[in-house]
């Protein structure tokens, strides 16, 4: 590799590595005064008394911490990842496809509404006026409240047998596709406008039909804004899935792991979770981003 490059990439990365190491040296140091009255209170039953060093080495080694240490936490995330089988239900990773399967059903259902009802929106007058001002007051409501309800009437109307697959996907699939499909929304309509009056007029020129129109200039120039509305709504997509599953009773998927950690006390458990779920999101716009390019590539854009 050119030496050039080599120091690009390295002024590229040295701000992250950065960040890093300073959200990590907080972290460790948020650990001995959130701990403080565990390890105070284990002291004094004990009846010795403890340096400051002796005390922060306590902090960061307790069974049940009210905030674990960076190290406790990366260790149960590698436990539950590479030391049980992907069958296991202990594993992160079973619990982890669970919650994929909800996001992508309901990121692709949420992103196929979105994209008809921009269209519907550039396309139809009434439909600009009525659709997206409901669309905008949808997201107002706090989905903590709405999921208990898309639950219940998944269940009374039994829509999930009627399809062949359980009720808590279908709410799951729904929650999700009701985060996701509003960054969809948003971004399709402002690609579909993007095109400039200028050039709409020399397509007209043209005696370009309206499906021409369409296709030659207002779909590509779509296409980046969709992409980055959906990269934002699989990550949506996840946080629906996660949390439909904790008024469902579900017994799978990392939202039902989170909240068996908290029930049970097990904050390192709950830590994990929470960081596989951050992880999947990752990995998600990752694969949004790798289809992007794919795209791009077909459409010949240059990078």
């Amino acid at each position: 590799m050119p030496r050039a490059a080599r120091g690009c990439r390295m002024r590229s990365v040295l701000p992250v590595l950065t960040v890093l190491a300073a959200i990590l040296a907080v972290w460790y140091a948020a650990t001995i005064p959130m701990n403080a009255r565990l390890v105070d209170g284990q002291a004094a039953r004990a009846g010795v008394t403890l340096t400051f060093s002796e005390r922060a080495a306590r902090s960061m080694s307790l069974t049940r911490p009210v905030l674990p240490a960076p190290h406790q936490v990366a260790q149960a995330l590698w436990q539950g990842i590479a030391a049980e089988p992907v069958s296991s239900k202990r594993s992160l990773v079973y619990h982890a496809i669970v919650t994929v399967e909800a996001t992508f059903a309901g990121f692709v259902l949420g992103a196929l509404v979105g994209i008809a009802l921009a269209l519907g929106i550039v396309y139809v007058r009434v439909l600009d006026l009525t659709v997206m001002p409901w669309a905008v007051i949808s997201q107002t409501i706090p989905i903590v409240a709405l999921a208990p309800m898309i639950v219940l009437l998944a269940n009374a109307t039994g829509i999930g047998d009627r399809l062949g697959v359980e009720n808590r996907l279908v709410s799951k699939t729904l929650i999700a596709a009701y985060l996701s499909f509003f960054p969809v929304l948003v971004g399709m309509v402002k690609g579909l406008r993007a095109p400039d009056a200028m050039q709409l007029d020399l397509l007209r020129t043209w005696n370009a039909s309206g499906w021409q129109s369409f296709a030659k200039l207002r779909l590509p120039a779509s296409v980046p804004y969709l992409f980055a509305s959906l990269k934002v709504a699989i990550a949506a997509a996840l946080v629906g899935a996660i949390v439909g599953e904790l008024p469902t009773g579900a017994v799978d998927g990392l939202g039902a792991r989170m909240l068996v950690a908290s029930q049970f006390g097990q904050p390192l458990l709950m830590w994990a979770a929470l960081f596989a779920a951050a992880g999947v999101a990752g990995v998600l716009i990752l694969a949004v981003g790798g289809l992007q390019r794919a795209v791009d590539r077909a459409m010949g854009v240059r990078g």
